[in-house]
């Protein structure tokens, strides 16, 4: 048998979906056959949300009706928010929806895979409500109500974070945001979510796999790490010559390129027009014009073109969200993604047990103690 050394994985085919396809022609993306371009412009999040764990984009009576079933779950069980609150201020965000999420499988259990689908509408409803009543609870001394009067999940989100409704440039920002992030494939948190339920576990356990599998910044946080970068340069003049000093120092630029798009990430331009346009609205230009000077930059000098983090990074900024709630905003989309994989998992199952290859050394003879 061959051993195909490859880093990571790279190029290794590990199973089949239908879900989504990623990199065709080194650069497109769907959602079960739907461009991304077509979705972001003329569908909201909850239908890609229904298309991505049901299999087909509903019909109006049918989203009527599943925005109502998600508004009916973002209550959080009193016992979750006794946790919420005992979690430090200190907590990364991210530690606490992998806890949160821990804490609501103890509280509502999966006791049968029939409760597959009930269980990833809880948690695409609930995941706000978990990370802003944890925030606001630390870090505004409140306990917020969880409900809101949207009944779409962009607006929902920044109506409990803000205490007033955005605008409604804001609110369109959000949602398509969250359709960019919501699935992507055979990534390293979606991968994880698929070997844990390949074990048969049970669907929190997946979803929390998942999730501390995000919170690696070579996965998740690349947009924490890119508005952390933009905030560096207080003017656009300073760009080029600041980057090179840090192109010099073989620091990583975060925000660039992509394991599996080679020609641009088709969710870059749609995000960064979003960016633009907030930008205007909120009379914060610089910020955006320092951007697109840093992407000048790193296509004219490394070829590298911005992924999917590096706009969303100034758009939430724009949307005054503070940047450590970047990484949450991701889980709050791609739920979808982990949970239609989860799904997709079980219906065809086998474990997944990769093999390695051992590069150690040969059988030896054991040492006893006294000879060592």
């Amino acid at each position: 048998m061959s051993i195909a050394k490859t880093a990571g994985l790279a190029n290794i085919i590990a199973g089949s979906t239908v879900i989504c396809t990623v990199g065709k022609e080194g650069k497109g993306l769907s959602y079960r056959g739907y461009s991304i371009e077509d979705l972001s412009s003329h569908a909201c999040f909850e239908e890609v949300a229904y298309l991505l764990l049901y299999g087909e984009l509903p019909d109006q009576e049918t989203l009527n009706q599943y925005k109502n079933k998600l508004q009916a779950n973002r209550q959080l069980p009193k016992k979750l928010k006794t946790v919420l609150q005992a979690l430090p201020k200190s907590s990364h965000p991210m530690d606490v929806l992998r806890t949160a999420t821990s804490t609501l499988g103890c509280i509502e259990p999966e006791l049968a895979f029939t409760q597959q689908h009930d269980i990833a509408d809880r948690l695409l409803a609930i995941y706000p409500s978990m990370l802003l009543y944890w925030y606001h609870y630390h870090y505004s001394n409140k306990e917020i109500e969880t409900d809101s009067n949207h009944d779409n999940i962009a607006g929902h989100f920044l109506q409990l974070l803000k205490g007033e409704t955005a605008s409604d440039l804001e609110t369109k920002v959000m949602d398509i945001s969250l359709t960019l992030y919501a699935e992507h494939e055979f990534n390293a948190s979606t991968f994880a979510a698929r070997v844990a339920a390949s074990t048969l576990s049970d669907f929190y356990s997946a979803v929390t796999s998942a999730i501390g599998t995000l919170r690696g910044p070579l996965h998740g946080g690349a947009n924490e790490a890119a508005m952390e970068l933009i905030k560096q340069f207080d003017d656009v003049s300073i760009v080029v010559r600041k980057l090179e000093d840090m192109l010099s120092r073989k620091e990583k630029i975060m925000g660039f390129g992509h394991r599996v798009y080679s020609i641009g990430d088709p969710r870059s331009p749609i995000i960064k027009e979003c960016s633009r346009n907030l930008s205007k609205e909120t009379h914060n230009e610089s910020i955006f014009s320092i951007s697109e000077a840093i992407e000048n930059k790193m296509w004219s000098d490394k070829k590298l073109f911005p992924n999917l983090d590096f706009y969303s990074a100034s758009a939430y900024y724009f949307m005054n969200i503070p940047i450590p709630l970047y990484t949450p905003i991701f889980v709050c989309s791609r739920i979808t993604g982990w949970a239609a994989h989860i799904i997709e998992q079980r219906e065809h199952n086998a474990l997944i047990r990769p093999g390695a290859e051992y590069t150690g050394p040969d059988v030896r003879a054991f040492v006893p103690m006294d000879q060592r």
